[in-house]
């Protein structure tokens, strides 16, 4: 797996970005952030062709303020300014379903809404950055685990994968794999243990 998917911003690469020119940068921060941006829009209502156009537009928007951004961590994190934008963009594709399934002039109709209060009762609520939340934590523990991957013996990480991603019992993990319950046990631990101070340190390295 391309480990491009999972690396978090770095001032670098925001630095690189400002040239809308650079494809290969933007390649890298389209390829580390779609399915994140992906995930949280169809969680918040959107269908899979709304949260497709709902991705490209916030990609177009970030790349629109790239030549005059400054990051200044004083005035909060890329994760948060990234989240402004995909909210706007979630709203912008809930604008559209409302005015293309509003009513004709001789439809009978209980009265809706305006949008725009569509928009701040589906969008500008605590359950939209909940879901950024869930979806940026899901992201940096695959991060972490494509990371400790690499790092451990093979049969380590089976181990790890099947008793805790997979949810199987010890016992049959051991026989499995052919090993004995004792190995499954500590690598079950050891394994958690560097994803989770690798989770901690992807969250430390992020701007």
């Amino acid at each position: 797996m391309n480990d491009n998917k999972f690396i978090p911003t770095r001032r670098s690469l925001l630095s690189r970005l400002r040239n809308w020119g650079n494809q290969e940068s933007w390649r890298e921060f389209f390829d580390t952030y779609w399915h994140l941006l992906y995930s949280v829009a169809t969680k918040a209502g959107l269908s899979d062709a709304d949260a497709e156009d709902a991705v490209q537009e916030t990609i177009i928007a970030v790349a629109r303020k790239m030549p005059g951004f400054q990051y200044d961590p004083s005035l909060g994190s890329f994760k948060g300014w990234l989240l402004q934008i995909t909210r706007r963009r979630i709203a912008d594709q809930l604008r559209k379903r409302y005015r293309t399934s509003s009513p004709g002039p001789n439809d009978s109709v209980t009265p809706t809404p305006p949008v725009d209060a569509v928009d701040a009762a589906e969008v500008a609520t605590p359950a939209l950055e909940a879901i950024w939340e869930e979806e940026w934590r899901d992201h940096m523990r695959q991060a972490a685990l494509e990371r400790i991957k690499r790092r451990v013996r093979l049969e380590q990480f089976q181990m790890f994968e099947l008793a805790v991603l997979k949810g199987w019992p010890t016992g049959k993990v051991a026989q499995a794999l052919g090993v004995t319950v004792v190995q499954v046990y500590m690598a079950r631990h050891r394994v958690g243990n560097l994803v989770k101070k690798e989770m901690q340190r992807l969250e430390g390295n992020l701007i």
